[in-house]
Order: structure tokens, then sequence, then C-alpha cells
């Protein structure tokens, strides 16, 4: 294996503090926060970065990390980031639920955390940074899951954030523009026999919410003085179901609204009803395909019953693109400890995920790794390997950073020298800032 001496170094620095890493991610496990407050949770990691003797940034897009720690030789080396996300999702029946927010850690964000910071334990702790022609940029990164919408868009109304996703509003404050390549883990439970497991992509998503307003006249004795903002919905997904045959299998899309209110009182002609939805595809262009058949058939609905209907387009999370060399890579180093068939590449996945952003600017690598059991985001979601969830996820990481910044940073940088990104920064905020947009349209005025 390459780089072996360095590799076991930086293997016995985690081993030799693999305890009090799986009691962080413990802690993490039970005080769950939500995206955007996830304030207790940064500052554990704050304190486990000191502990390392590590200057950090802090408060970035409100409750982000961010410390760099730098190899011989490294200030005209590459960036290696290596990214823990600080959030968890709403799962209120799980058993360590909070019972104020029905926040639950039924992703493993906290498992992702502890990897991060494994990682920064083992290139401190080791003493290899020396032998390493680069840096590393050990990120904790706020609110990947996307819920609490409408707090997200407060905080936006109010200035405190421009996007809703934690990596979307890093890439925009610039946190990331001193970073060449990334990687994360994300947590795996399935009956697959896979210890690991790899999507070649995945889907992004930008967030559709649209309100349908009529009017108000009694149910029973005036029904036609009303205009049925429920009937103007219904007709909008009936229209949005006949495009279902228009969408490209390849594309992936999937187009899955629900009506977050249906009216108010029975006897009362439904003047205020609201639908939302995320648009996902595999490509941006197919994603915006999607979106603006969905606007179609939201105008249409609004058309037929003469209702108003306002659509919010909400900027979401772009396809992840796994970069093949980093995968390579992170693969040669989990067969050092478990057999190639326990290593699955599993093709085109149909979730969602922040890192897909960045993966538009830079090569990018998200593998999931076992140790969990029960359902994502379910209330059954649990630990049941810390080994497998906190430890070996660390270890195959700094190994993988091992491999891309010995010798001069060769392997890095003879990746990045062939490497073009599908987007530059600049491409990738304009199209988030395209898909974030409200329209008010006036089915009423139509035919007169």
């Amino acid at each position: 294996m390459r780089h072996a001496e360095l590799k076991q170094r930086v293997i016995a620095a985690i081993d030799a503090e693999a305890a009090h890493l799986i009691a962080v991610g413990e802690d993490i496990y039970r005080h769950p926060e939500l995206g955007f407050k996830e304030t207790r949770t940064a500052g554990i990691v704050g304190r486990e970065f000191q502990r390392l003797g590590l200057s950090y940034l802090e408060e970035l897009a409100l409750t982000g990390l961010k410390t760099v720690v730098s190899g011989s030789g490294a200030a005209g080396g590459p960036t290696v980031a290596v990214i823990g996300e600080l959030d968890s999702v709403l799962v209120a029946d799980h058993p360590q639920a909070d019972p104020q927010t029905g926040a639950a850690h039924c992703c493993g964000h906290n498992a992702q955390i502890t990897t991060m910071l494994g990682v920064a334990t083992g290139l401190v702790r080791s003493g290899v940074l020396p032998e390493l022609g680069g840096n590393v940029a050990l990120f904790a990164v706020p609110a990947e899951e996307y819920v609490e919408i409408e707090y997200r868009r407060g905080l936006r109304t109010a200035g405190k954030t421009e996007f809703l996703g934690g990596k979307s509003e890093l890439v925009r404050l610039g946190a990331f523009d001193d970073v060449d390549m990334a990687m994360m883990v994300h947590a795996l439970a399935d009956d697959s026999g896979a210890i690991a497991t790899i999507n070649t992509s995945c889907n992004g998503f930008i967030g559709k919410q649209a309100r349908f307003i009529g009017k108000a006249a009694h149910a029973g004795g005036a029904p036609h003085k009303g205009v049925n903002a429920l009937y103007a919905a219904q007709i909008a997904l009936a229209a949005l179901n006949a495009q279902r045959e228009t969408f490209r299998d390849d594309d992936s899309v999937r187009v899955h609204p629900i009506l977050t209110r249906g009216g108010g009182l029975v006897n009362v002609i439904p003047n205020d009803v609201r639908l939302e939805t995320m648009v996902r595809g595999k490509t941006a262009a197919a994603i915006e395909d999607a979106a603006a058949k969905l606007d179609r058939a939201l105008r249409a609905g609004a058309i037929a019953l003469g209702a108003t209907v306002e659509i919010d387009t909400l900027p979401g999370y772009m396809p992840l693109l796994n970069h093949r060399g980093m995968v390579d890579l992170f693969r040669e180093n989990f067969l050092a400890f478990h057999a190639p068939e326990e290593w699955h590449e599993v093709g085109h996945g149909a979730w969602s995920t922040d890192l897909g952003d960045l993966s538009h600017i830079m090569p990018t690598i998200e593998p999931s790794i076992a140790g969990f059991a029960g359902v994502v985001h379910g209330s059954d979601w649990r630990i049941v390997d810390p080994n497998l969830a906190y430890i070996l996820p660390a270890k195959l990481m700094a190994m993988t950073i091992v491999d891309l910044l010995a010798e001069g940073a060769r392997e890095a940088r003879e990746l990045l020298a062939s490497y073009t990104p599908p987007m530059t920064k600049d491409e990738y905020l304009a199209f988030m800032r395209r898909n974030s947009r409200s329209e008010t349209f006036d089915g009423a005025r139509i035919g007169h």
C-alpha cells in the first residue's frame, strides 16, 4: 500500500483516541439540534479543536466552524476539505429526540462530526503533517437537512443568510475559496452485506411552495359566490401528474407534493390552500425543466377556478457527482480493512445532499459506511457498531488524505490537473439565485 508507514501512524493515533471520539459522538447523539441552531454541537467541536491545539474560525453561516492544518511547504500546495455536518432531522418519536423541538440524529450527522474530528486527531497526533505537501481544511457545517423552511426564510428576510442550506451559504461567503477538493462520509444501514457503498451520483433539487387564494363563501348556501382554492390545487396536482410521462427516465426526476393546508372550516369554501414540494433531478437542466412544468400546472389550476396562485421557488441542492479518482483512492484504503465484496458501487441515487453543491465546483466524494440499523430518518434509527460508525471512516479519510498529499501532493496535483468543474463558483451562484424567486399569477384575469 502506498505511504504505508504514514498511514499506520495515523491509524494508531486515531485508535489511541477511539474511546474519547465515541464518547463525543454519543454526546452529540443525545443532544440533537436543528439547522442554523447547532450552538451546543458547535461548542463541542470548538473545544475538540482547542484540545488538539488548533485555532479556528467560528460562526460561519451562523454556527459553522473551520480550521486548517498545513503540511511542510504547503503554502503552494492543494487543500483538501474534510466535512462533518452539525444538524439533525425532525423525527419527534425517536427515543433520543429532543422533547421540545422534535430534533433527532436519524441520519448519522453525529457520526460525521465525530469522524471529522477523528481525521483531525489522526493528522495532528501522529505527527505526519510535515510529510504532507498540502493543507487540510476541517469543517463543521450547519443545516444540511432541508427542514424548518419558514424559519430559514425568516433568516433570509432578516439578512442573516441568503441560501437555505449550510454548504451553499458557506460557498457564497467564500469559506471554500481556498479549498481544492472535499470529502465526507454518510451513514449506511441496509441488508445487502455492504460495509461501504458509494453512488456514482445522486439527485439535486429545488423547493417549491404554492399558495392558492380563492374567495370564501358559505359552502352550502352560496357556493356559487366563492372561488374554491382547494379545487384549484387539485387541478394543479392532476396537471402535474399528467406531465410525469414527459420526464425523461435518464433524468431521474422526482416531484412529490403535499398539501400543507387544505382549508379552514368544512362549511366554508376554501380560500387559502397551500402546497409544498421538492423538484428533484439528476442534472441542473432536468431540475429546471421539471420545475417549469410544475409552474405551468400550478397556473393551470388557478386559471380553471379563477383563483390566484403565489409560487415561491427556493434554491435547494445541486446533484452530487462523486469523483472517480478520489473514489478509487478511498476504496483502496477500505480494502486494507475489509473484503472487496463488502464494497458496493450502486449507481445513481434519487436522494439529495448539499455536498452536491461542492461537487459542481471541485472534486468531491461521499461514501456511506455501515455501523447503523433502522430506517434513515426513522424512529428506529440507531448505531449498532460504534467502531464502524465513528472510527473506521476517520481512518479511511485520513489515509486518503495521505495518498493525496504525500510526496509533495503529487496525487492531488495530478487529479486537479485533469479535472474541469461542471460550474465555476459564479455560475453556481447564478443558478442558485435564478431559482430564488416569487411569482403571483391571477387566474381570474385569463380570458377576460
